[in-house]
């Protein structure tokens, strides 16, 4: 028997309250990602350390308030902390439930499967539940495959296409945030985002010999949050039709933009009658206190790839009929639904918008446009101001080899500001165009709309040259290595 006092120490939850931001940052170095330290650095988020969130406000250690903007890049529609979900996983809790158990059937799995099945249209009826985003999509394209016996190699993505970073999600990534050679899915090919044309070449790309088709599924996002950008009616009907004309599965990928974000339950619901053979979603589905995702299909894909004794288990996951998570999810779908989130999306997108559009207008110098739908907008920032070149050149080159190293740069000084100056936190999409994204919490009222658009009016009234320059002096100098001293000291003299 060990004897505990041979044991190294090792540090308890209570040490995690107390433990002091240089000393966190110290165990990142060693035992996470010196670079994440130095990446996050960058910002004054960085440095600094959570106490407690409500709502729409992180309380840091220091005291001071924060609102955050980000909406947990998708995972907060309900908030930090909504007191029904924190209920419904206390009573859970003491109710000393089963967790985790594959040979009983969970009372919980069939209760949000059968929601689901109620709150999505046409026969949208089968649904399966693992923990992460990039999980539904995999496993919906695993769907897809098993639908067709392993006959069709071909899966089609979109060209700003962003469903996940695990290798088989990754395959079917094509934003530059995953620019990596990894080894890919075989048989994936892409087709320009929204474009009617390029989407019936690769479908014609994959023609057999005998006049049918190799594709064997198209994943898709209808709203791409990544890049701020939305498909046409025309252009997803078109997709439906031909799917349906030569048997592809239709896979909708819904993660972010589920659950109300956009001012429909989901996107693609703004669109009478359109039906996708499976929708993905996650993020925002465990009310930002459970990990879990889900697909859900039609129910005569899933009949024919999945429903025989041979097969009913080819598809698990470790915590499938995990009791808490799936308790928390029943719990989010409720409020979502009974809070009438897609209203709340709407309303918050009336306000949202109108201030965005305004603010481009009124700062043509630094703003080339502003897009979104409901609670999900994008600012999109011009890169020409001639003191990028010069700060280029004292950055590190693996980063000033970037393509996207200007619109990077002009857009972190914007998001520095924002937290700095006004306490407001926000982030930007990592994919095309990298817009400066406003994705509140839909628990947000107009008053958090509006010192949001206030802060982001003030911050753009630097105008570029001074808010690059702030960022150089106060940020990059400290946090990111630069050339040598004398680059170091040309930064902060500027």
């Amino acid at each position: 028997m060990t004897d505990p006092r041979a044991l190294p120490p090792l540090f308890t939850t209570e040490d995690c309250e107390r433990m002091p931001a240089h000393q966190v940052h110290d165990l990142y170095r060693h035992y996470v990602s010196r670079s994440q330290v130095s990446l996050l650095g960058s910002f004054g988020f960085g440095q600094d350390l959570v106490d407690h969130a409500e709502g729409c406000w992180i309380t840091l250690r220091d005291g001071r308030r924060i609102l955050d903007f980000t909406g947990g890049i998708g995972v907060l529609n309900h908030g930090h902390n909504h007191p029904r979900l924190l209920a419904a996983r206390r009573r859970f809790g003491e109710r000393r439930a089963m967790e985790v158990h594959k040979n009983f059937l969970s009372p919980y799995v069939a209760a949000l499967s059968h929601n689901l099945a109620r709150l999505l249209p046409g026969d949208l009826n089968i649904s399966y539940f693992p923990n992460s985003g990039a999980e539904a999509v995999e496993g919906a394209v695993k769907l897809a495959y098993k639908y067709h016996r392993g006959h069709r190699g071909t899966v089609l993505h979109s060209d700003i296409s962003f469903h996940g970073k695990l290798l088989g999600a990754g395959s079917l990534t094509a934003s530059p945030e995953v620019d990596f050679p990894y080894p890919r899915l075989p048989g994936t090919d892409h087709f320009a985002y929204d474009g009617l044309e390029s989407f019936a070449l690769a479908l014609e790309r994959h023609r057999t010999g005998s006049g049918g088709s190799d594709v064997y599924a198209v994943v898709l996002e209808p709203f791409s949050a990544s890049s701020v950008r939305e498909c046409s009616e025309g252009f997803l009907r078109e997709v439906r039709r031909l799917c349906t004309e030569q048997d592809i599965v239709l896979i909708f990928d819904e993660v972010y933009t589920g659950w109300g974000r956009t001012g429909t339950l989901f996107h693609f619901m703004r669109h009478p009658g359109l039906v996708p053979d499976v929708v993905t979603t996650s993020k925002s589905f465990g009310g930002g206190k459970s990990s879990i995702s889900g697909y859900t299909a039609r129910e005569p894909v899933f009949r024919a790839a999945y429903d025989n004794h041979a097969d009913a288990t080819l598809h698990s996951t470790t915590y499938y009929g995990f009791g808490e998570e799936t308790a928390t999810a029943l719990e989010a779908v409720s409020i979502a639904v009974e809070d009438d989130y897609p209203a709340r999306a709407v309303r918050i997108g009336e306000r949202l918008g109108g201030g965005l559009a305004d603010l481009a207008a009124r700062h043509r110098s630094l703003v080339s446009g502003t897009f979104g739908r409901g609670a999900l907008h994008g600012l999109f920032l011009k890169d020409g101001n001639p003191g990028l070149d010069r700060l280029l050149r004292l950055v590190p080159s693996t980063f000033a080899r970037d393509p996207r190293a200007r619109r990077k740069l002009v857009t972190a000084a914007v998001i520095a500001s924002l937290y700095r100056d006004f306490g407001v936190l926000a982030y930007y999409g990592s994919n095309h165009g990298l817009p400066l994204i406003a994705s509140p919490p839909l628990v947000a009222e107009e008053t958090e709309v509006e010192v949001f658009l206030q802060a982001l009016d003030s911050v753009l009234e630097q105008g570029a040259g001074r808010l690059l320059a702030r960022f150089a002096k106060d940020v990059l100098a400290q946090h990111v290595p630069v050339r040598g001293k004398e680059a170091r000291e040309q930064v902060v003299a500027r």
